[in-house]
């Protein structure tokens, strides 16, 4: 009797697990993107690259086209693959495509504080108080042209100290874009050898490195998993120590606080805090200013330096466009001083600087989207609360906009008479440079931080 009991149970278990293998790959719509079939819990993980996700991505477009979904986890996705479909989506569609997608990784590090991940009117007091504030501070004038320029002479001084040995370029590098927000940031620069500032660095690059890790994208996918040992406690631990270097910082400003010469971003924000002191539902809250700084601090950092290193690389590599890019160089400014101004005369390094951009394709992926709404779109339909990933790299790849996609080739943005062309398929850092949509990758864009 109690084998006839048991042998009735597995037979139930398995009638259900068969149920749900086959409810599985059903959609709430027989209209949804199409995709590779997936697995109860694990959806489609097994055929992903976790490391280097968009390689997969990529793949699955020549198969399924250029909307399709994967399932990573409990959570389906649609992919965005090729110039005109992701211009389609973001740019006629963008109120349907605009919300952010909601990761928790992130989520822990910013709290829904700050300007990256907020939302809400947070999101909408902060992002507009920042972009004054940068803007009053030089962001996208003249002074901060002369910040970068500054800064320029002492990454200079600073590979010439090694007399032609051998050095880290990319911590170098990392310090020199950092430095130029430090100064808006804190007022002032930091020496490169500044142990607090090589903390710094050494805290926000293992972040960026961790951030795409496989443990932190199964975290974001089985957030229960989270009592776990691993790279999603590291980078809350490393977040942390950050904060408690900006709350050290603007502790001593607000010490030596004049409202009338606000010299740094902490300071206009440490002024408002005062005049808002009586208004309980102020946003001008410690809370907000530390999650603002590290963002400014981390936010594009990576992303330049990386850009810059790929600049010295291809630079060495392609030995004539290095002596053609010189000639232009000596030929419009000579050993004056550069300026953003000077670009309209120098047609062939503006293209190169383009093409190296295009090239490298740091940002394989744009931050992940959200639909806002329930949204047909090329005949597919895609429910509300569904994530969008536009994958970049298949737009800078895209043979329909560039001539040799997968060459080193400065030509992509000149015409037959050598002027420099724009091409709007050009988009290294974020999709949002196409369509300008209030997500966290145009508030980067538009801070200038990851220009």
């Amino acid at each position: 009797m109690d084998l006839g009991l048991s042998v009735a149970t597995y037979f139930v278990l398995i009638l259900v697990l068969l149920y749900i293998l086959h409810q599985w790959n059903k959609t709430s719509s027989a209209n949804f993107p199409p995709g590779p079939k997936c697995w109860p819990l694990i959806g489609n993980l097994h055929i992903m690259d976790l490391r280097k996700p968009h390689k997969t991505y990529l793949e699955l477009a020549k198969t399924y086209g250029s909307v399709f979904s994967v399932q990573m986890g409990m959570k389906k996705i649609v992919v965005l693959a090729g110039y005109e479909t992701v211009k389609d989506a973001l740019v006629n569609h963008a109120e349907e495509f605009g919300e952010r997608g909601r990761m928790k990784i992130f989520k822990d590090m910013d709290k829904g504080m700050g300007i990256a991940f907020s939302e809400g009117e947070n999101w909408k007091v902060m992002r507009r108080f920042t972009i004054t504030t940068l803007r009053d501070l030089g962001m996208g004038k003249s002074t901060l042209e002369d910040k970068i320029a500054e800064e320029s002479v002492h990454l200079t001084d600073y590979i010439a100290s090694f007399k032609g040995k051998q050095f880290d370029d990319p911590m170098i590098l990392n310090a020199a874009v950092a430095n130029i927000i430090v100064a808006i940031i804190l007022g002032h620069r930091m020496s490169y050898e500044d142990p607090q500032f090589k903390r710094l660095l050494s805290l926000s690059n293992e972040n960026i490195r961790l951030l795409g890790t496989q443990m932190v994208s199964i975290y974001n996918m089985y957030p229960i998993l989270g009592f776990l040992p691993g790279s999603h406690k590291t980078i809350v631990k490393n977040v942390e120590e950050i904060l408690e270097f900006i709350t050290q910082t603007f502790v001593k400003h607000l010490k030596d606080l004049d409202e009338n010469d606000q010299r740094s971003f902490i300071d206009a924000f440490l002024v408002r805090q005062k005049e808002e002191a009586e208004n309980s539902q102020t946003y001008f809250h410690d809370g907000n200013l530390r999650i603002v700084c590290r963002t400014l601090f981390s936010a594009g950092m990576e992303t330049t330096s990386t850009t810059l290193s790929w600049g010295l690389l291809l630079m060495v590599k392609y030995p004539k466009i290095q002596e053609k890019v010189q000639e232009e160089i000596s030929r419009v400014f000579g050993s004056a001083q550069p300026l953003y101004s000077h670009r309209g005369q120098m047609p062939f390094t503006y293209a190169v600087i383009h093409e190296i951009q295009r090239y490298s394709d740091i940002v394989p992926l744009s931050l992940a989207r959200e639909t806002s709404t329930d949204v047909t779109f090329k005949g597919y339909f895609i429910p509300k609360g569904t994530y969008i990933i536009p994958l970049l790299s298949s737009v800078l790849r895209d043979k329909t906009q560039f001539e040799k996609p997968d060459e080193f080739y400065p030509n992509h943005f000149l015409d037959a008479k050598g002027n420099f062309i724009k091409k709007d398929a050009f988009m290294p850092f974020s999709a949002d440079e196409m369509s300008g949509s209030n997500s966290v990758d145009s508030d980067r864009t538009e801070l200038g931080v990851s220009e």
